[in-house]
């Protein structure tokens, strides 16, 4: 499979903090890939150097075999980096199509905008009956498809999801990462899944990275992650022993 996305060894700092050390993934073209690992593990920090809105203190980060390691968040965007950022984070005071009239801030071609708006509401009807409804009154679950909808605005071919399934209700987390899998599958867009469920995370995903302190610990296929002992016991709440 072709690399889309590459981190080479990629060191990231806040102050004298190391926060991450030597991290090296890879995303494969319409591939969906999860990155594990419990709180302050480098998870949301390795998101948010992808995305350009921290430094790299050394390494190299690639995309579509471009060295992207030094171009602001805007340039990546435009090169077909989008984002879900955690806790949905929508526009609450503006209406579902203002929030998706913003998700294509950084294009200028107006027919097309206007075409993928309409493809949007295709895509999610739920959308298309609350257009007019300001964002911060949809639930939680409307919300979380309108984040998904506002990032295809910027027509990526990768999409970065920061806890897409935190806060919401058991039923609401399968029909998310039944839409994350159904928009992987039609549209072909590659897929980097920041979660601390490793579970839910790996049930649509093909490869996995687990990040402890700022460093990969463990990497594998989806199958491998869930039968191995380590993950097992540190994630699904299973004893290593067999």
């Amino acid at each position: 499979m072709t690399a889309l996305l590459t981190l080479d060894a990629v060191d990231v700092y806040y102050g004298p903090f190391h926060a991450l050390r030597g991290v090296s993934i890879e995303v494969g073209e319409g591939e969906i890939v999860s990155l594990l690992g419990g709180n302050a593990s480098g998870k949301s920090t390795t998101m948010k150097t992808i995305l350009g809105l921290n430094k790299a203190k050394s390494g190299v980060i690639t995309f579509d075999g471009a060295d992207i390691t030094h171009r602001t968040t805007t340039k990546r965007i435009r090169a077909g980096i989008a984002s879900v950022p955690e806790a949905r984070r929508v526009f609450p005071q503006m209406t579902v199509d203002e929030n998706l009239y913003a998700g294509a801030h950084t294009r200028r071609d107006r027919a097309g905008i206007a075409e993928d708006i309409e493809r949007m509401r295709t895509y999610f009807p739920r959308l298309a009956e609350r257009r007019r409804q300001e964002a911060g009154t949809l639930s939680g679950g409307e919300q979380q498809m309108l984040a998904f909808a506002r990032a295809l605005m910027s027509r990526p071919r990768l999409i970065c999801m920061d806890e897409p399934t935190m806060g919401l209700s058991p039923k609401l987390v399968d029909q998310v990462l039944d839409e994350i899998a159904r928009l992987n599958s039609e549209l072909g867009i590659a897929v980097l899944l920041v979660e601390q469920q490793a579970e839910l995370a790996l049930s649509i995903a093909s490869r996995g990275y687990v990040l402890a302190t700022g460093e990969i610990a463990v990497t594998g296929s989806a199958a491998e992650l869930l039968d191995d002992p380590r993950i097992q016991e540190a994630y699904l709440g299973k004893s290593g022993d067999r």
